[in-house]
Parts: C-alpha cells; structure tokens; sequence
C-alpha cells in the first residue's frame, strides 16, 4: 500500500511537472487540485496510475472502454478545462460524460450546483459512490443521454464536454445564458482543438480555440458526413 507521504509527493509531482507546464496557473484551480483526491475517483485496478499522465480505462473491460472512450482525461486536460471554463460560486454548470465523476468533483468545488449526464449505467452508479464518500453535495449524476442538452433544467452559466465531439451542436448553444460559457475538444483525429463557447446576445457567440489535444468520443453527438463527392 502506497504511504500517505508517498501520495502527496505524487500529487505534488503531477501538479508541478504535468499541469503547470500546461499555462494551468490560476491559483485556485491549483489548490482544487490539492484538495480534490483524485485517487478516490480512480477504479481500484488503476489506482497506481492515478497521477500519471494518461488517460485511464474506468470498465473493467480495459480494452472495451478505451475503444468506446470510457476513460477519465489526463489531470492536465482536466484541469485547463476547468480553469478555462472558470466556474464561479454562484452558477449553475452541466457536465456532459460524467464518467468517474472526479470533472464534476472539480466544478462543485467552484460553482454553486453541478448536473452531470453519464450515458452508461455502471459508470452513473460509480460516479455517485464516488462523490458520496467524497462529501460532494451539490452534485446531480443522471443517467442520460447528454448529446441533446438538458434544457429542461437550463439556461446554464457554463456546460462542460468531458470528451470529444465533431462539432458543438446548436441545441447545446441555446441552453447557456448570455455571458455563459461552454467547453469542449472539437474537430476529428489527429486534429482537435480546445474551444470555449461564450454566449454574448441572444443570437451572437464568440468563440476561442486556445489549444489542442485529441480526446475520446463523447457518445451520440453527430459525426461528420462519410460520403464524398
């Protein structure tokens, strides 16, 4: 069994050679990263992997949920998406691919409520056992469906993709407020790009692509036409 002194080195390594070196420097996210035990939201089979740099299968079918993109982000990932999103104390955040539920753990930790949309069941269930023995309250996981939004529930400050997507549909647009913000990785492999969505009007939209990387797929979002001509 790893020593709590061991775990904290760990912490401390991924925090400042991992996630620093990523532009992640906002000093409250830092410290989320501190508090929020991400090896509590790791499956116990990959528990020594908590803080390496990777993405890490969250079935017990490794093969199976790499290839269907069940696998939480590496800490890098998720942390400049949550500083880039920059929840804030008093907003509300959907989270779509809820997966071990460590993301929504990091959002609930700055915002006011979190509803966060896992598509598998196993997964759902996992995330709720999770934020539970970690004392997150003001967390919702739904097993649903995400490609469509949630606008029973909106207008949301901030929805966040924890995953992949071709491109960002509509509907997903019109579930924020004015002055909200999405974010999410979008485009096709090997090419993807970070893009943070703020609604600026009820029409109107700007929109930033800070970075790149290439993440899994987030289930039933549309996928670019196959048929050339």
């Amino acid at each position: 069994m790893t020593a709590p002194a061991d775990i904290e080195q760990a912490r401390f390594n991924m925090i400042e050679q991992q996630i620093r070196p990523w532009d992640v420097l906002d000093v409250d996210v830092l410290g989320l990263l501190h508090e929020v035990r991400r090896e509590d939201f790791v499956p116990l089979a990959h528990k020594a992997l908590a803080f390496v740099d990777m993405e890490i299968p969250l079935l017990p079918d490794t093969e199976e949920a790499m290839r269907k993109g069940y696998s939480m982000l590496p800490p890098k990932v998720e942390a400049r998406l949550l500083q880039d999103v920059a929840p804030k104390g008093h907003e509300k955040v959907l989270e779509i691919g809820t997966g071990s539920g460590y993301m929504a753990a990091l959002l609930a930790s700055r915002a006011q409520r979190v509803i966060t949309l896992e598509l598998h069941p196993e997964l759902a269930r996992l995330a709720r056992e999770n934020l539970q023995k970690a004392g997150i309250r003001n967390v919702e996981v739904r097993e649903a469906d995400g490609a469509r939004g949630l606008a029973a529930e909106g207008p949301f400050d901030a929805i966040v993709l924890s995953g992949s997507v071709h491109e960002v549909p509509q509907v997903l647009l019109q579930q924020l407020k004015v002055g909200g913000r999405l974010a999410g990785i979008v485009g096709d492999a090997p090419m993807m790009r970070t893009t943070i969505i703020r609604r600026t009007g009820e029409a109107e939209w700007e929109t930033k692509q800070p970075w790149d990387y290439v993440a899994p797929r987030l289930a039933n979002f549309p996928e670019a036409s196959r048929f050339h001509f």
